[in-house]
């Protein structure tokens, strides 16, 4: 005799009822931001260079089978088309035809912070994220230079958006690191070994501050991209003081990186004209009158969070003088783009 399928389940049941969930950090970029751009590692023979760290703020994003075969998206909208063609959602359009998922799928993305706009990255976290969900789904494992590799080609070379390396392989790995971006395309992520003591004064003595401003980062990479070439040098200085901030964290010298921080600022602010504007350096030389040892604009600029470095009692001056300013610490996220819910058998791809 055969065997029958479940009660109340008939031909063309499927046994896909569990959701996929998966969660990826956005990052801080403390120095050498820029330098991840192709048209600057590309062609310094040095390669460029990024110390950045994943933070414990999230991009989430479910997978579930759907009980028809239409794609029903939701995130700030929600769409429910029948082809993948007909998503508007460029990113998750992409990342379906990138994994063989046609139809048939409920995808759902939840973040922590504002999607766009926060110099953290978020949108390369959610291609990250996306990408690791709709393996998964499809019962496949992947690990995190495969993740960011993937997200990288996603957004650059299928996407044609003008952004660099670093954000990707910072989401997907987790914790502090140092990416090397060599010239011949090849990325070596460096882990920045720091102790329980470090990692809590990093929580304590560093603040992110929202601006309330968000900008499309493309306009101002765009520019950045055009400018290339005649600021190799100031570029170059940018990505020496990625190992630079690397060995003020392994020393715990704290208040140095507050210092060179505020250097960082001094040269990605000349790159272009359309990185900072007069409410940004404004609230930035408030920031430093409260007591702020130094710090940067995240991100490609023009909007998002201010990173600044400065004693306990800081937080408690800008609240006083920015009653509804809202400020986050900045907590390191060890783990990278992980799964936190699925019961999915995988398999190596």
């Amino acid at each position: 005799m055969g065997t029958s399928p479940p009660r109340g389940v008939h031909e063309g049941y499927t046994n896909r009822r569990s959701v996929i969930i998966s969660r990826t950090p956005v990052r801080v970029s403390l120095c050498g931001g820029g330098t991840d751009l192709e048209a600057f590692w590309g062609e310094d023979p040095n390669g460029g260079a990024v110390t950045s760290m994943a933070i414990s703020r999230y991009i989430y994003v479910t997978a579930n089978r759907r009980f028809d075969n239409q794609i029903r998206l939701s995130y700030s909208k929600t769409e429910i088309v029948d082809h993948v063609d007909d998503l508007q959602h460029a990113i998750v359009q992409e990342a379906l035809k990138m994994t063989g998922i046609s139809k048939g799928i409920e995808i759902t993305t939840i973040a922590d912070i504002p999607s766009r706009g926060t110099g953290l990255g978020s949108s390369s976290a959610l291609a990250v994220g996306l990408l690791h969900a709709l393996h998964v789904y499809e019962g496949r494992w992947t690990d995190a230079a495969e993740l960011a590799s993937s997200a990288c080609e996603l957004e650059i070379e299928r996407l044609g958006e003008p952004i660099g390396m670093q954000d990707q392989y910072a989401a997907a790995f987790g914790g502090i690191n140092t990416i090397h971006f060599q010239n011949d395309g090849t990325v070596v992520v460096e882990p920045v070994r720091i102790d329980a003591a470090t990692q809590l004064r990093i929580s304590n003595e560093f603040t992110l501050v929202y601006t309330g401003l968000t900008r499309s980062a493309n306009s101002v990479l765009e520019e950045q991209k055009k400018r290339t070439v005649d600021e190799i040098p100031r570029l170059q200085k940018m990505r020496d003081q990625a190992f630079e901030v690397r060995k003020h964290l392994e020393k715990g010298d704290l208040s140095a990186i507050g210092s060179l921080l505020n250097d960082a600022w001094n040269l990605k602010r000349a790159l272009a004209p359309n990185i900072t504007n007069q409410e940004i350096d404004d609230l930035y030389e408030s920031l430093l009158s409260l007591g702020a040892t130094g710090g940067k604009l995240l991100g490609a600029g023009g909007g998002g969070f201010i990173l600044i470095h400065g004693n306990e009692g800081m937080r408690t001056r800008i609240h006083s003088a920015y009653p509804s300013m809202k400020m986050l610490s900045l907590d390191v996220d060890a783990s990278g783009s992980r799964m936190i819910h699925t019961n999915r058998r995988l398999e190596s791809t």
